[in-house]
């Protein structure tokens, strides 16, 4: 498989918003399911949101109502669009992949086999 490669990262003060994007050939064709995973400084990484076959989606508590998950198939890009943003959101945000091994999105970091290099997100004032 090709790498995934994120991008968009970058600092924004909170209430702003970014755009994640994951460069994801071979892996959005071939309908692995796809998430967002992210780790802050001195914490265990922590599954964001994750889609799975058909679109369906899944978010952490946290996240909900404020990110958004999609993927564009023509463009084999996997993307996250960051709204209302909070300090405790500052993390570096890896794209992940994995065979779906049924119809519903993973969210757990332990539930993927292929990861991006990261991108770091910054919150701040």
């Amino acid at each position: 498989q090709v790498p995934l490669v994120e991008s968009g990262g970058g600092s924004v003060q909170p209430g702003g918003s970014l755009r994640l994007s994951c460069a994801a050939s071979g892996y959005i064709s071939n309908n692995y399911c796809m998430g967002w995973v992210r780790q802050a400084p001195g914490k265990e990484r922590e599954g964001v949101a994750g889609i799975g076959l058909g679109g369906y989606t899944q978010y952490t508590e946290s996240v909900k109502g404020r990110f958004t998950i999609s993927k564009d198939a023509g463009k084999n890009t996997l993307y996250l669009q960051m709204n209302s943003l909070k300090f405790e959101d500052t993390a570096i945000y890896y794209c992940a992949a994995a065979a779906c091994g049924g119809s519903g999105a993973i969210l757990s970091p332990q539930g993927y086999t292929d990861w991006g290099q990261g991108t770091q997100v910054t919150v701040s004032s």
